[in-house]
């Protein structure tokens, strides 16, 4: 029934501070197909899929949550180079761990706390 993942939304605190992670930093793009929705947001495509970002209050707690982002919910990304990325993330002074798997993998937090994964699929 189900054929592919679509998107993967993530509430933040400012759309245009969360850009500056998510476009600047990880060089994805903005899908300028993004309807008005009643609020600010962006959506920014990964592949064929999507990240949406949408700005409204949260209500997850931002702190107390596992310093590994392997032990909460997160979205998990293919990369090509883990070590640029490791890179890049460093020069931003966003901190990130390897994963406890073995796997080439890192995780790290967005400006809003949300935990991503990023798998190194060599292709």
């Amino acid at each position: 029934m189900i054929e592919t993942l679509h998107h993967v939304s993530l509430i933040v605190a400012d759309t245009r501070r969360a850009l500056g992670f998510y476009r600047d930093l990880l060089g994805l793009t903005v899908d300028p197909a993004r309807p008005d929705l009643g609020y600010p947001g962006a959506w920014l495509q990964v592949g064929a899929q999507q990240i949406h970002l949408l700005e409204l209050p949260n209500p997850d707690p931002l702190d107390g949550r596992p310093a590994h982002g392997g032990r909460d919910r997160h979205v998990a990304l293919a990369v090509r180079d883990l070590d640029r990325l490791a890179a890049a993330l460093t020069a931003a002074n966003i901190p990130f761990t390897r994963s406890r798997s073995g796997r080439r993998a890192l995780f790290c937090r967005d400006l809003d706390a949300n935990a991503l994964e990023f798998v190194e699929t060599g292709g």
